[in-house]
């Protein structure tokens, strides 16, 4: 996890420590000289801005790099950043389903868990379940409570992200407007004892999927859309390596688009694209049809064994969310539209392929590729872990935790 090449955000010469952080992490400056280069400082501030992120434990010195003088002399000794002095907690809760990990700060899984989880339950319990699966996935990476950083969740619904609050959730009852931050963290604490409050971020699903998914496997892709179609429907769509959330958090909310349908939807409005084309929708018709299936998951597992009418549904639902993608591939023009979710099989995808081709400028998709997850029921997680570890050293607010650290 590697954080994406950008300014130091400050003039010549007045480059933090953090800011030479983000630059090692990047690659744009591994070697005491290269950040000299790159901010204008002098070697002894340097010196002086590096001794405290070692002494923080977040730098270490590499193997010598090539002798760049032509005169010869000692090699430059290369700076990365040591990404065992803390780890990551990321959760991804689903309807009825949840997923948690360990993550090292690079993305690496070194323990997960995946459960029942009921969002109707509501926030109290579930959050409180999650700092129970937290605990017991420490123990088993065989890290402690003290090394964890921060915890990053991904939930089903639209999310503020300056609160880190849902904002209206139709498939979260119960949920709307709570302290999801205060809670998971309080909820931490009481599991293992460790003091003080650990950092939660809070996002949206889709779009934690998509960074996770663009940053792994299309990291050059400059405009990424991954759409997530499991029990409802929703799209992350990253730019520039940067997740979009619009003013307040509701970009991507695809699923409540109007099609013209008279289906009711969970959100209240009638013919919204959930209601007709999503996991449940899908479910939902085959159950009427005597096949039993009461959720997405359900479907996944129909469309698994071969089953001719689910593929059938599956089908008819990509051509429906394909029509609608049509609009977003030419507004927002992507190089990768990803399909993830319950229902990223080959029925759904070509029936969004159908569709989608048919109704959008040929200009739009002509250097457009069309693919299914790389991550698959990890993405959230990977997404989660990054997130966290891209606002904990990104410059300001590395520099910050340092004067907490008090190097």
């Amino acid at each position: 996890m590697t954080g994406r090449p950008g300014r130091t955000g400050r003039g010549v010469g007045q480059a933090g420590a953090g800011d030479l952080l983000a630059l090692v992490r990047t690659g744009r400056a591994t070697t005491r000289g290269a950040l000299q280069q790159a901010t204008g400082l002098s070697r002894a501030t340097v010196g002086q801005r590096l001794d405290r992120l070692f002494r923080a434990g977040w730098l270490r010195e590499g193997a010598g790099g090539p002798v760049d003088s032509p005169l010869g002399g000692r090699p430059s000794i290369t700076l990365e950043f040591d990404d065992a002095h803390a780890v990551v907690l990321a959760a991804d809760l689903d309807t009825r389903h949840a997923r948690a990990a360990v993550l090292t700060l690079t993305g690496e899984i070194l323990a997960e868990h995946s459960g029942p989880a009921v969002l109707e339950d509501g926030p109290d319990a579930v959050l409180g379940e999650l700092g129970a699966w937290f605990a017991g996935l420490l123990e088993t990476a065989g890290h402690r409570a003290d090394e964890v950083c921060g915890i990053g969740l991904a939930v089903p619904g639209p999310v503020d992200s300056e609160t880190g609050r849902v904002v209206q959730p139709p498939i979260m009852p119960g949920w709307d407007g709570y302290d999801i931050r205060g809670r998971l963290a309080r909820a931490f604490t009481e599991r293992t004892g460790v003091p003080g409050a650990v950092p939660v971020l809070v996002d949206n699903d889709a779009n934690l999927m998509a960074y996770g998914e663009q940053r792994t496997a299309h990291p050059d892709c400059t405009a990424f859309v991954l759409v997530k179609v499991s029990t409802g429907i929703g799209a992350g769509v990253v730019v520039d390596g940067a997740i979009f959330r619009g003013v307040d958090g509701g970009a991507g909310d695809i699923g409540h688009i109007r099609i013209g349908s008279d289906a009711l939807c969970r959100c209240g409005s009638y013919g919204c694209l959930a209601a007709v084309a999503s996991g449940g929708a899908v479910a939902r018709r085959l159950a009427e049809s005597g096949v039993p299936a009461a959720s997405g998951s359900d479907v996944r597992d129909l469309l698994a064994a071969g089953h001719p009418g689910a593929a059938a549904l599956a089908r008819e639902a990509g051509r429906q969310v394909g029509d609608v993608l049509a609009t977003v591939v030419t507004l927002l023009n992507p190089g990768v539209l990803m399909i993830a979710g319950d229902l990223a099989g080959t029925p759904f995808v070509t029936g969004v392929r159908e569709l989608l081709y048919q109704r959008a400028l040929p200009r739009s998709t002509a250097r457009l590729e069309v693919v299914t997850s790389r991550l698959g029921e990890r993405a959230g997680l990977i997404g989660a872990g990054a997130s966290v570890v891209e606002h904990l050293y990104a410059p300001e607010r590395a520099e910050e935790r340092l004067v907490a650290l008090g190097v």
